[in-house]
């Protein structure tokens, strides 16, 4: 038996395939071949077309079972993990009405801002968790304020994973956990935030049905399966945002785990049963995949948008774009400077507004550049240190919610493949690092597992996970970080 994970980033889409028995994957794939572009009409917007995302779902699948040499009639379930807090609308046709708002677009923090004392931090804080932010349900609210035509023409308000499963299989449905990504849950009532809906004039009718994470939520249509050589009615049978499914993949489940990832965006995920928040929603707590309204299990989500994509952008637009330098080279390079990179440091904030700055926009930017003193190893390391600088930041934050890392476990894969950024992650963060064999499609695959009856526990469906790599923190070195560390804390605006 076989079962098959998709993943819909932001960057690109990936499919995974696992046999199901020994929890191997076998094959994978995963387009567009080069990263996936963004609409920016305007400084901070972000959009994707879903109808990309589907022909990219598409092409991953037909590519990762050709590699496999697997029959398509032999795979038995279907995951899917996605990029959060998109906002997807169609008509009653199921066509998209415009491209969706994606997680790192900042046009709606006005009006989540005016939302959050409008209704009182205390009921927001206390029934969502959070802020209205800048979460889809604010993206709604601005489309309603700014695109009445396209208003009148919506049918169906959905994340990018349940557009996925839609075209998969006809039906629209949700989660939990992906209303309350939304700000779509309201966790003392436990049911759809009515209050919230009301403030936005958001119709409750256009939500879709709700469904329990791991379940058949869906069934493979017959249109579909043709076209990708698999069984109709096979189950889909799993669904979450990427950062619950990446926590998932690494079988961070229980109160006291903690997940991380550091791809485009840098994310620390802990797991918690206390309704605890952030005051200021610097950080923010979400329904996790095994949430239920009867068992608290939450993920305290601490998010930087500007990692990966400043890793890249540097590689690209500094060292220019057919460069032969690869990115283990650039991370050999950095390691020949100095802890702290003499002086020079990076704020990574260039990717939108960020959470753990009050919502600020404020770009990134480098600091104390000396032409006659600074070379590229001393850039390349500045850039790893910024990340890893913010994601500490964020860690302290997380800690006043009552998370703390004690142990991280991560993927072997984007910025952990950095022996330099782990290292000083490690370090200067005090937690023990484990790196293991997996990634979101994987875990995906072993959602649907889980949802269809195929694996029966959670212990089964973590078959074939492996610890690759355990990083602990470096005592000599811990001293020599928090010194650049703080003066690299005292370049952050006020919040």
């Amino acid at each position: 038996m076989y079962l098959l994970g998709l993943d819909i980033g932001s960057s690109s889409v990936k499919a995974s395939l696992l046999d199901a028995s020994s929890g191997v994957c076998l094959s994978g794939s995963y387009f567009p071949k080069s990263e996936m572009g963004m609409l920016s009409k305007q400084s901070g917007w972000a959009e994707q077309n879903p109808e990309d995302w589907w022909e990219n779902t598409k092409l991953a699948v037909l590519e990762t079972l050709q590699k496999s040499g697997v029959s398509g009639s032999q795979v038995q379930a279907i995951g899917i993990s996605y990029q959060m807090h998109g906002l997807v609308l169609l008509d009653k046709n199921g066509q998209c009405l415009r491209p969706s708002i994606i997680w790192c677009d900042s046009r709606a923090v006005q009006i989540g801002e005016q939302a959050f004392l409008d209704l009182g931090k205390d009921y927001c804080l206390s029934h969502y968790l959070n802020s209205p932010g800048n979460f889809t349900a604010s993206k709604m609210r601005w489309v309603i304020e700014n695109e009445k035509d396209i208003l009148s023409k919506t049918a169906h308000l959905l994340l990018p994973g349940d557009y996925i499963a839609y075209k998969l299989s006809g039906e629209f449905s949700t989660t939990i956990s992906g209303l309350s990504e939304g700000i779509f849950w309201d966790f003392i009532d436990k049911k759809p935030a009515n209050q919230l809906l009301k403030k936005y004039d958001i119709p409750s009718s256009l939500l879709p049905d709700v469904k329990s994470t791991f379940s058949i939520q869906a069934q493979l249509s017959a249109m579909v399966a043709k076209e990708l050589g698999l069984k109709a009615r096979i189950p889909i049978s799993y669904r979450a945002g990427d950062q619950p499914n990446n926590a998932f993949s690494l079988k961070v489940l229980n109160p006291g785990e903690v997940a991380a990832t550091a791809g485009t965006s840098g994310v620390v995920y802990g797991i918690t049963d206390q309704l605890r928040f952030d005051t200021q929603s610097r950080v923010n707590t979400f329904a996790h995949v095994n949430y239920t309204p009867e068992i608290n299990r939450l993920g305290v989500l601490l998010c930087v948008n500007g990692t990966g994509i400043l890793n890249s952008w540097t590689k690209n637009q500094l060292l220019g774009q057919n460069s032969s330098i690869s990115y283990s080279l650039m991370n050999e390079l950095a390691s020949e400077a100095p802890i702290g990179s003499d002086g020079l440091m990076v704020l990574p904030f260039g990717n939108g507004a960020e959470r753990i700055l009050g919502n600020k926009n404020i770009g990134a930017s480098f600091h104390n550049l000396e032409f006659n003193r600074h070379q590229i190893g001393h850039i390349l390391r500045a850039v790893q240190e910024g990340i890893v600088f913010s994601l500490v930041y964020g860690l302290e934050i997380m800690n006043d919610t009552g998370v703390t890392a004690g142990t991280i476990r991560a993927g072997n894969a984007n910025m952990f493949l950095s022996p330099l950024f782990r290292n000083a992650f490690a370090t200067l963060s005090g937690a023990s690092i484990e790196l293991i064999n997996t990634d979101g499609a994987q875990g995906a695959a072993r959602g649907a597992g889980l949802g269809c009856g195929i694996y029966k526990s959670e212990k089964e469906c973590f078959i074939g996970l492996e610890r690759m790599l355990t990083i602990e923190p470096d005592i000599k070195e811990q001293q020599a970080y928090q010194e650049a560390y703080l003066r690299w804390k005292s370049l952050l605006p006020e919040i």
